[in-house]
């Protein structure tokens, strides 16, 4: 089997864990495809969390250097997802910590994923409603962003949030629930029924 064919095909059935066991063992192609599938998350995540670029990609390598160091004492205890944003939520409360700063301000890189056919209006609308989105997120407070962050970004449900945050099932819960009714009134859109 070619290996770019064996790369596709890892890439599609091994789960997380089993790619993080097979790069404890060596296999430094399940680390590239661990890599390339929450890559793009997780710098979200902390960009998203910081607000600031340069802060977000220190970070992230910060993440990846520790997943890489972890290598030998990985345990499958959670969801690798879980492992890896605990990983990322501790590294940006360090970065935090060893800054003694933390700014509001946001230069969220758009993303301009325009379709031929859409209008000037709607295309304007969305970059709106982008902005307007942005904005609220940076108003949260911390650990509401960081749970709505490991919602959105990570796609982890209340209990892996409360295990990332150190907090109990009902504090990820609540502190969800309130980001998301926060950001709906932000970006106008009516709130659900509890």
């Amino acid at each position: 089997m070619p290996f770019t064919q064996y790369a596709q095909l890892m890439d599609q059935t091994l789960e997380d864990s089993a790619l993080m066991l097979r790069y404890q063992d060596g296999d430094v192609t399940a680390f590239e495809t661990l890599y390339r599938r929450h890559k793009d998350p997780v710098y979200r995540y902390l960009l998203r969390l910081s607000g600031q670029p340069e802060a977000a990609e220190d970070v992230f390598q910060e993440v990846w250097g520790k997943i890489i160091k972890a290598r030998e004492s990985y345990r499958p205890t959670a969801k690798f997802t879980t492992y890896l944003y605990r990983v990322a939520h501790n590294c940006f409360i360090d970065h935090v910590r060893r800054n003694k700063r933390h700014s509001g301000n946001t230069s969220l890189e758009p993303e301009m994923h325009s379709d031929p056919g859409e209008t000037l209006e709607v295309a304007t609308e969305r970059s709106l409603a982008r902005e307007r989105l942005e904005a609220a997120l940076v108003e949260l407070p911390e650990e509401q962003r960081d749970a709505f962050l490991l919602r959105e970004e990570g796609g982890l449900n209340i209990d892996e949030i409360a295990l990332v945050t150190g907090c109990n099932r009902e504090t990820a819960k609540s502190r969800l629930r309130y980001a998301v009714s926060k950001l709906r009134a932000a970006i106008g859109e009516p709130a659900e029924a509890p």
